[in-house]
């Protein structure tokens, strides 16, 4: 029989303390994974970032918009191969609880910066041969039961009044954190209405994008565009789209940090867990663990046995564990959905997350055992012999 073998049947001695104790762990990193995925979510939109976009806003505020004129002197500069530019919309479908994002865009060149929204060419062509028409994600339009050639009316709250859009493409995101819960429509037919009832406001982007030659440059880029701008009546800031997105995150970092203590304390309990019951385990043991040893079994191998004890316990915990998070997960995400709308735009469990997991449960497991085996390995074989418990 190898040590296998002996640390498999004694884990399985006390089955109801073992079936008790793996069920513990079970939940634990069930707990673990969801709170690691909403954290994951979080940062979907850095995630899905692209290193060679820059962001240029107002440098006071992003409500603040900026003049259209500036797109011709942020495409001129050497290293800027491409521009657009987009306003927040806000508007409402329904009601509140319905939230999804809402961009007024430049369409062509949008597209064209933004190659993770696929579409087929004829839905291209269409979206961009019709100004009140508009595209979605593909997660939006399932939400909804949207298709093309419906049509969605938006109560606008940024810019009041009715709209209405037609659907002419339904895209796909080429990478998995690709938001697929926005709607784009075109920058001209907003600019169109703004002109007739609000024409202070014409003619200004919320911000733009800039696409430069190499990630490399865009440090200096960045800082190119921004003197360009010095000292004039909109003064700009334009950061890598990495750093634009982690501008929100950062809004919501105390909450990101009580998630993560969260987990902490979640493998903390963890620990408890499997080391009171590997504790009681080997205290039970004593005895024959100071026969062992008079057979001439070496520390190492008495280690061996209760780290593999310890390590299989905590394995099962993290399998089943694993294997309910995957549908917890799914099942979190529609709740979220449901009640926040598309505040995460992707919220799925990740396999790098379930990696973690079971590999922070291993570890927990491996530290569980320490004390059980110098417990163990120190005690002389008189006084095992004499233990009574």
């Amino acid at each position: 029989m190898t040590l296998f073998h002996l640390a498999y049947r004694n884990a399985w001695r006390q089955k109801a303390r073992t079936i008790l104790t793996v069920a513990g762990l079970a939940v634990v990193v069930l707990g673990l994974g969801l709170l690691r995925t909403t954290v994951t979510a979080w940062y979907a939109g850095v995630e899905a970032s692209v290193q060679n976009r820059l962001i240029t806003r107002h440098a006071a505020s992003l409500s603040i918009h900026l003049p259209l004129a500036y797109r011709d002197r942020i495409a001129a500069l050497p290293g800027v191969t491409g521009v657009s530019y987009a306003n927040w919309f806000g508007g409402v479908y329904r009601d509140a609880k319905g939230f999804f994002p809402q961009f007024a865009v430049e369409a062509r060149s949008y597209l064209d910066l933004y190659p993770e929204f696929r579409l087929t060419a004829a839905e291209r062509d269409a979206f961009l041969g019709d100004r009140q028409s508009c595209i979605v994600g593909r997660k939006l339009a399932a939400q909804h039961g949207w298709k093309i050639g419906d049509q969605i009316p938006l109560k606008g709250s940024l810019y009041p009044g009715d709209w209405e859009f037609v659907v002419r493409g339904i895209y796909q995101g080429a990478e998995r954190a690709t938001d697929e819960t926005l709607l784009l429509f075109h920058w001209d037919y907003l600019n169109e209405r703004r002109r007739a009832t609000d024409p202070d406001r014409a003619n200004t982007a919320g911000w733009f994008v800039v696409q430069v030659t190499e990630a490399s440059r865009a440090a200096t880029l960045a800082n190119a565009v921004d003197a360009g701008f010095a000292n004039s009546a909109a003064e700009t800031r334009t950061e890598t789209e990495q750093a634009f997105q982690m501008g929100f995150v950062a809004m919501a970092g105390t909450l990101i940090l009580t998630l993560d203590l969260m987990a902490v304390l979640l493998n903390g309990i963890t620990l408890l867990v499997l080391a009171n019951a590997l504790a009681m385990s080997v205290r039970e043991r004593t005895r024959e663990y100071a026969v062992m040893k008079t057979l001439g079994f070496r520390p190492i191998h008495l280690a061996g046995l209760i780290a593999g004890e310890s390590l299989l316990i905590a394995a099962l915990g993290a399998a089943v564990g694993a294997t309910l998070t995957i549908p917890a997960c799914k099942a979190y995400g529609a709740l979220l959905t449901n009640r926040l709308g598309n505040f995460f735009p992707v919220f799925a469990l990740q396999l790098r997350t379930l990696w973690l997991i079971i590999g922070a449960t291993l570890l927990v497991g491996l530290m569980a055992s320490v004390a059980p085996i110098l417990r163990v390995t120190r005690i002389r074989i008189t006084e095992g012999l004499r233990h009574i418990g």
